[in-house]
């Protein structure tokens, strides 16, 4: 079920902890996707704080907000690039978008089967998406103190498998979010050394939230289990009578017996 959007909005903007995880974020989508320069980049559930950078040398940007969660217009201050859509149908042609941005629309779904074929959809050939969902192993996904601590958390290989099972081609994940999921503000000064800290070690372990990348998959594999069934070549003469020689004038030729007749 997905989370309110008065309630996602209040976390990032109003709240140290929200601030300082959408900075940790931004950081993390930015050294993925450095460059972006005439590229249409779009966001699906709440991505709305994650797309801000994209803004200066996008072609194009677009927040996606589930029907289920709610809207809001966004940027403030600037004309709206938020557009309200149901879960599995965007209105969005097919093959246009070149960064596609998935975060708290994932693990809050109650179709994720029905989602990926979506984004699959839209994503341009060598289209790339980013999924950020809560980490099973993580604290953040233990606390319901943030939105990372709603709907179902995933392994690294539990997300690759969902990807690979809808034609999305996994090729990088990082990981964010390793200071602890509170309020104080002792843990919140000292996050940006222990997202430093933290990428050193076990990121999969202790980091709050995993970050992955995936291609769109054009051309599909073939079936990793069965054999391959190949025809044998056609007899082109099957079911034909075999030739035999006209017989000379005054000898009878009796013409050989054909097997199977």
């Amino acid at each position: 079920m997905h989370l309110d959007v008065l309630d996602l909005r209040a976390f990032y903007y109003r709240t140290r902890l929200g601030r300082s995880a959408q900075r940790v974020l931004q950081e993390a989508l930015r050294s993925l996707w450095p460059e972006t320069r005439d590229l249409t980049v779009v966001g699906y559930g709440f991505a709305a704080p994650m797309l801000r950078p994209f803004l200066t040398d996008a072609r194009r940007v677009l927040s996606l907000m589930p029907s289920g969660q709610g809207v809001m217009a966004w940027p403030i201050g600037a004309p709206n690039l938020s557009v309200l859509v149901e879960e599995t149908h965007w209105p969005i042609e097919a093959g246009s978008v070149d960064r596609l941005i998935v975060i708290h629309g994932l693990e809050t779904s109650d179709k994720p089967g029905s989602l990926m074929p979506e984004i699959w959809r839209v994503l341009a050939p060598g289209g790339r998406v980013a999924f950020i969902v809560p980490n099973r192993s993580g604290l953040w996904a233990r606390r319901d103190v943030t939105p990372f601590g709603h709907g179902r958390p995933y392994s690294l290989g539990q997300l690759e498998g969902l990807m690979r099972a809808h034609r999305f081609e996994p090729e990088r994940h990082a990981a964010a979010l390793y200071a602890p999921p509170t309020h104080r503000r002792f843990w919140i000064q000292t996050s940006y050394i222990l997202e430093r800290l933290g990428r050193r070690l076990e990121p999969r372990v202790i980091a709050g939230a995993l970050i992955a990348e995936a291609t769109k998959q054009v051309y599909a594999r073939p079936p990793s289990t069965g054999k391959l069934a190949v025809r044998g070549p056609l007899d082109v003469l099957e079911g034909l009578t075999l030739p035999f020689p006209e017989p000379a004038r005054g000898h009878h030729y009796e013409a050989p017996e054909i097997p199977g007749k």
